[in-house]
């Protein structure tokens, strides 16, 4: 379908900014700016700031709780977006919240180190170190240590998706996945890429750049690139959501199709006239906000029941 008529209007008003640079310190500040411009959230959730012993150093989470939650509960540890290089708890706070009310579950979002500052594989060691940590301290934050899923949207769905793939086998369970608009091979190449390479928020020149900006080991396998993974078997049940025009669509439609081939159990939702990041759009595209809120119901009524995933 064409783009949602308020889709086009954020473009449009992104391209009269084009010209704002490509420099870390300016996105970091752009990502901000949109957050608290089309952010918004729900109030009907409690927060908690603190910190865990991280392998860089103290690392800052933030457990997001429904009002009426009830111990111990289902719980999504959430690594959000930005490329590895962008985006921190305050971007995504307006998405926790809804995730958190609307899935009926409690979120854990990670404040992971950045690159260029900290090039990968930072950020993975410290996914992984907060979803270890959250299992481990489960009792005490209230957490069904059967129940947590791990999810993030775009470069941190990968994280999200590799974290899966590390922690298979292991004595921290995962009980489910969510990956949105996910990045899950950013050095290769796809029929989206090529498609919507420039003017949908998210374009080639970006990826490519914070690749470079994650450093030497931010290279074309597995780690990095989770879709290049070659054993999938034996993964958590994985709800995965692209925009149609995204120019990462086809990683999460390859994602799906590659787990559902080995056996896991995954659904793919493709949300028609969307862009990358439109989960995140709440006060600018009206029709972002209660599709945030029914990927939310899903992976919640997921966590509550794992084995019943199809």
């Amino acid at each position: 379908m064409p783009l949602d008529p308020h889709v086009q209007r954020f473009l449009d008003m992104m391209a009269l900014g084009a010209g704002a640079g490509r420099e870390v310190v300016a996105r970091r500040e752009s990502l901000r700016g949109l957050a608290r411009l089309a952010g918004g959230g729900s109030d009907a959730v409690a927060t908690r700031d603190f910190d865990m012993p991280g392998p860089g150093g103290p690392l800052a989470l933030r457990l997001y709780a429904p009002v009426d939650a009830v111990d111990p509960g289902p719980a999504l540890v959430f690594l959000h977006g930005g490329g590895l290089v962008t985006g921190d708890l305050d971007t995504h706070d307006a998405i926790c919240r809804v995730l958190a009310e609307a899935g009926a579950v409690r979120v854990v979002a990670v404040d992971y180190r950045l690159a260029p500052e900290h090039a990968f594989p930072a950020a993975l060691e410290d996914a992984l170190a907060a979803t270890r940590f959250v299992a481990e301290q489960a009792q005490t934050l209230g957490i069904d240590r059967d129940r947590i899923g791990v999810g993030g949207d775009s470069a941190g769905a990968a994280l999200a998706a590799r974290v899966c793939q590390e922690l298979r086998g292991t004595e921290t369970r995962i009980a489910a996945q969510l990956l949105v608009c996910p990045v899950l091979d950013a050095p290769g190449t796809s029929a989206s890429r090529a498609a919507f390479a420039r003017g949908y928020f998210l374009d080639e020149e970006t990826i490519v750049g914070d690749v470079a900006a994650c450093g030497p080991e931010a290279g074309p396998d597995a780690r990095f690139g989770p879709l290049r993974e070659s054993a999938l078997a034996g993964l958590p049940p994985a709800r995965i959501h692209v925009a149609e025009y995204d120019p990462v669509r086809d990683d999460g439609a390859r994602y799906a199709e590659r787990l559902a081939g080995s056996g896991v159990p995954a659904t793919l939702t493709c949300h028609p006239g969307m862009i990358h990041f439109f989960y995140g759009l709440g006060r600018l595209v009206p029709r972002s906000r209660p599709i945030l809120a029914e990927i939310a119901r899903d992976v919640g009524e997921l966590l509550r029941d794992p084995d019943a995933a199809g």
